[in-house]
């Protein structure tokens, strides 16, 4: 029971821990590439962790019974990491076309008002990909 609880608290402690320690490193002048890099690795390390020990401590069940039961955790689990990536990607996708395509939209209204209903075209053909991003997660989970 303590090693589970141990499992839930080590990722959230040791990632706060690193986003404190890069944001001194950086606040002391730093090379904020590098920090950067080092977020990304411990992030890379703690996924890795809650990857690889619930597998691990499925891998040799005692039989063919509790084997079947072992294995349907890791799919609902691999089920919601699917849709969490499904919903994130596709956000940073729009998030960087309406990013892009909504000031150029503003340029070109303020230069003419009749191109409004063409420009906003754009700009909601990049909120659309958040938007299957979403629909896409919610077919995995109900699949």
């Amino acid at each position: 029971m303590l090693f589970n609880a141990f499992l839930l608290i080590f990722p959230v402690v040791f990632l706060v821990l690193s986003v404190v320690l890069v944001t001194k490193s950086v606040n002391k002048g730093r090379n904020a590439k590098r920090s950067m890099l080092t977020q990304l690795l411990s992030f890379g390390a703690v996924l890795a962790l809650t990857v690889i020990c619930p597998i691990v401590a499925n891998a040799a069940p005692a039989d063919s019974a509790t084997a079947v039961m072992n294995l349907d955790p890791i799919a609902k689990g691999l089920q919601y990491i699917g849709a969490g990536l499904a919903t994130g990607i596709s956000c940073i996708g729009g998030g960087i076309a309406v990013g892009k395509g909504a000031p150029a939209a503003i340029g070109a209204a303020a230069e003419d008002p009749k191109n409004f209903g063409k420009a906003i075209i754009f700009v909601a053909l990049g909120e659309g990909i958040a938007l299957y991003g979403m629909l896409i997660s919610i077919l995995i989970l109900n699949g």
